[in-house]
């Protein structure tokens, strides 16, 4: 492999992905997001430095533990804007974790890195979609605190791109389907339709982004010689994964690409 320094003279649509990456104003990430050419060459061989800084993410909203993120009722206005502004900053951290996948990673196939372009930018549009619908309420992102849950994963996997796949979309993003229905009923029985309308989209294109988790996953493991449901009890572990609890969402779990053996498995783990 090269060794590739980031530079203005380097334009692979990788080294424009870490660009987007380190962005820092949420504005600015969504804009050059949006420009990656994807004409531009991929460069999978490329190893590109990494800048200090990653990711990029606006002074507000302030991090803290996720026990300090208070949840209110959905039946006031401000307990719904805290509810949609917790969302967004999900969607936030997910467009990082998209393009984090596509420079950090070098050497996989080409569809890999297209996969997870697609991935980034359908979570722009989630997070712009629910900011439009915050600003309804009063509010924009960065109004409330926030945890850093998904992120931390990502910087426990930084090294390992199986650990990265088994850990970050198919558990963490994975609970998205699971939340999605309950969630899109709570903002529905409290009078929001519009905010219900966003659930459903996000978790349509949650099911497609899973299904692309549990592919690129699985393709590794067939690579490597490992099974997978045995290789993701061991990941869990090592990584101190947060276990999961019912109740699941079957169905979509099942359209996002997990099998009957792994569904059995997660429903004993969580009894």
């Amino acid at each position: 492999m090269t060794q590739a320094v980031l530079s203005p003279e380097t334009s692979s649509a990788r080294t424009q992905a870490l660009a987007a990456l380190a962005a820092r104003d949420w504005h600015d990430k969504i804009a050059a997001l949006r420009q990656i050419d994807d004409r531009a060459s991929l460069c999978v061989d490329e190893v590109l430095a990494e800048p200090a800084g990653l990711p990029g993410r606006p002074a507000a909203p302030e991090l803290v533990p996720p026990p300090q993120v208070k949840q209110r009722s959905v039946q006031t206005v401000q307990g719904r804007a805290v509810l949609v502004h917790a969302l967004a900053h999900i969607e936030f951290n997910a467009i990082n974790l998209a393009l984090d996948a596509v420079w950090r990673f070098p050497s996989m196939p080409e569809a890999f890195y297209r996969d997870w372009m697609r991935v980034a930018r359908e979570e722009a549009y989630h997070f712009e979609l629910l900011n439009e619908h915050l600003a309804t309420l009063g509010h924009t992102y960065g109004d409330f605190p926030a945890h850093n849950g998904l992120w931390e994963m990502a910087e426990k996997t930084r090294g390992d791109l199986l650990a990265r796949l088994a850990l970050v979309p198919r558990t963490l993003e994975a609970r998205g389907l699971d939340a999605s229905p309950l969630i899109r009923d709570k903002l529905k029985s409290a009078g929001d339709k519009a905010g219900a309308a966003i659930l459903d989209i996000i978790l349509r294109d949650e099911i497609g982004h899973v299904a692309i988790g549990n592919h690129w996953y699985r393709y590794l493991c067939a690579q490597q010689g490992l099974e997978p449901v045995a290789c993701y009890a061991q990941l869990a572990e090592r990584y101190h994964a947060p276990r999961l609890r019912g109740p699941f969402n079957l169905e979509a779990r099942r359209q996002a690409g997990f099998d009957e053996v792994e569904l059995a498995a997660l429903q004993q783990q969580s009894a």
